[in-house]
């Protein structure tokens, strides 16, 4: 959950990165406060990192709640079904909390499909350890100190220029988690069911840690990250989060490296790698690869601690695996083309129905002419009202 792209400019790009190595160490030092340890405190660090937006803009109110809630209830059935089946294969169980996870995803209205890659990552994090109720109830502990944490830091350090709430705040409707647009559930639930998009994703995710596994991956989570993440109906959609994603990961990676070879560990530590790495996004103009690079920096230095140098290279090498299957399956199993489409819809005859669609289309067909060096497309002049 970080900032959405915009460039604030600057002055606020390097406030952003003291305030985010402020939160990220105050967060640190709470968790540890009140006896959290191990990777529970990495949730904390990340979390108040990523919910301070770089302009400074705040988050609509009805996220915290809604967020706190989904990671809860996900993590809860990660964690029940990884004690009710710990008797049978681990690959097995994974698969199975996998597909779950997509299934839930059906469940969301449009405008809590931001959160998708939460419910995907929440439901399997129990499994990639010992999953337990304790273990739960510290990592819902760590997520509302982060979420604490990261808004009040952000709150006080807001320059008066920041947008305010009523700019971020979406229109309220009559059905709150619902837009204007969406369908009944069961309608939605049936639309999802109906496309080949959907059992594509479902079928990888099931299978992308077995994948990993039989590939011989030190960390093959991050083929399973790879497919529930970046893995899109459109090819330009899952390029563009690929590149995102191997940006993010090969820069948030320099940080934890540098602080840990140099100072080693300690609060003040956390605060200058997550710090530090929203300061190298903006000196870089790499702003748009921040929320990305912030989680590399903040798994591998907190999550990981001593184990940094070994983590590193294991984790860049598997998501690099991971980022190849979501290509992969992308382009061989019912590929769509963002950027086929907007040439078929603007080579045709002036229809200026089809206005918004090619407005939706563009950023994916740019994606896809980018990695095929074609001419940037362009939204006809008959679109734009």
């Amino acid at each position: 959950m970080a900032a959405e792209a915009g460039r604030p400019g600057l002055g606020l790009d390097l406030r952003a990165a003291l305030v985010i190595g402020l939160a990220t160490a105050i967060s640190d030092a709470a968790c540890k406060g009140v006896g959290l340890s191990g990777g529970s405190v990495a949730y904390g660090a990340v979390i108040a990192a990523l919910v301070i937006r770089p302009d400074f803009s705040r988050w609509p109110l009805k996220i915290y709640p809604v967020l706190v809630i989904l990671f809860g209830v996900c993590l809860a059935i990660g964690v029940s079904l990884g004690l009710g089946l710990s008797n049978v294969p681990e690959l097995f169980s994974f698969g199975l909390v996998a597909a779950l996870m997509q299934l839930i995803t059906l469940l969301l209205p449009s405008s809590l499909r931001i959160l998708s890659g939460v419910v995907a990552v929440a439901g399997v994090l129990p499994l990639l350890g010992t999953p337990s109720w304790e273990g739960w109830r510290d990592q819902m502990l760590a997520l509302v100190i982060g979420l604490t944490i990261g808004t009040l830091v952000q709150l006080i350090f807001t320059p008066e220029s920041a947008a305010s709430p009523s700019e971020t705040e979406p229109k309220h409707s009559k059905n709150p988690g619902a837009t204007p647009g969406d369908p009944p559930l069961a309608e939605r639930v049936a639309a999802g069911l109906r496309t080949p998009f959907f059992w594509r994703k479902l079928v990888f995710a099931s299978l992308a840690y077995t994948i990993g596994v039989g590939l011989g991956a030190v960390t093959p989570k991050y083929l399973y990250f790879g497919v529930v993440l970046l893995l899109n109906d459109s090819i330009g959609d899952t390029l563009a989060r690929v590149r995102d994603r191997m940006v993010g990961v090969s820069l948030g990676i320099l940080m934890p490296l540098l602080v840990f070879n140099t100072i080693g560990m300690s609060e003040v530590a956390i605060g200058l790698v997550m710090g530090g790495t929203a300061a190298l996004m903006t000196a870089l103009n790499r702003q748009s690869h921040l929320r990305t690079a912030l989680i590399s920096s903040g798994v591998a230095f907190v999550g990981y601690g001593p184990l940094v140098a070994w983590y590193i290279p294991h984790r860049w090498i598997d998501y690099l695996m991971g980022c190849g299957l979501a290509l992969a399956v992308g382009l061989l199993l019912f590929p769509n083309s963002a950027l086929r489409r907007f040439n078929q819809l603007t080579a045709g005859a002036r229809n200026p129905s089809v206005a918004g669609e090619l407005k939706q289309l563009l950023p994916a067909a740019t994606e896809e002419a980018r990695w095929l060096g074609l001419p940037k497309p362009q939204l006809p002049a008959w679109s734009n009202p």
